[in-house]
């Protein structure tokens, strides 16, 4: 089921409303859906070189409104629709011993997984399910969403096909790394300042 979805959101990316897709699905991956817009960002800026910047801008816009619907479904809907997302994961059973911790270090873990492969979603649904401060959930999501989408927009527009090719084969690896190296400076500033 999972490669027809993604079968699907890649062909969105080839339609004549493209942006629109390409916002519908940045929104709805914030709050539940599986397949992350990268999908559709990737070919889109292959594609349409000029517009890489604008689709980036685009996906994080977005994703921030859509992190607000996965805040929503925590805050108000968790038992009745919050948990039934965090079971798709596979991660109900986890989620409690993980919520007693989460707003002592939430903003970064919400700076981690909005760059990371982490389902977003998860995160922002843990963030209304434990009542984070919803400026730190849209401060970091803003801070985490436009990294990432615009880090991915910028090497598609230098380097083309070439990097779109690395991207799918180390996108985990490469987003993992750079996410930790972003955390960890936050983190150092903590420290310093």
């Amino acid at each position: 089921m999972l490669k027809k979805l993604y079968q699907w959101t890649l062909d969105k990316a080839a339609h004549d409303k493209a942006p629109h897709w390409l916002a519908a699905i940045s929104f709805i991956e914030s709050s539940f859906f599986p397949i992350p817009p990268d999908v559709m960002l990737a070919p889109m800026c292959l594609a349409r070189p000029d517009r890489a910047f604008r689709y980036a801008l685009i996906c994080t816009i977005a994703s921030v409104l859509g992190a607000l619907l996965g805040y929503a479904i925590g805050f108000f809907l968790f038992e009745q629709l919050g948990r039934f997302i965090l079971d798709l994961y596979g991660l109900s059973e986890k989620f409690d011993a993980f919520s007693a911790e989460f707003n002592a270090q939430g903003w970064i873990i919400v700076l981690l997984a909005g760059f990371t492969p982490l389902p977003f979603k998860v995160i922002t649904i843990a963030a209304g399910a434990t009542a984070m401060p919803l400026y730190v959930l849209i401060g970091a999501a803003i801070i985490a969403r436009s990294a990432r989408f615009f880090v991915v927009a910028a090497l598609l527009w230098k380097f083309g096909p070439p990097m779109k090719a690395w991207i799918d084969k180390n996108f985990a690896l490469a987003t993992t790394t750079v996410g930790i190296l972003f955390i960890g400076g936050f983190v150092a500033l903590r420290f310093l300042l």
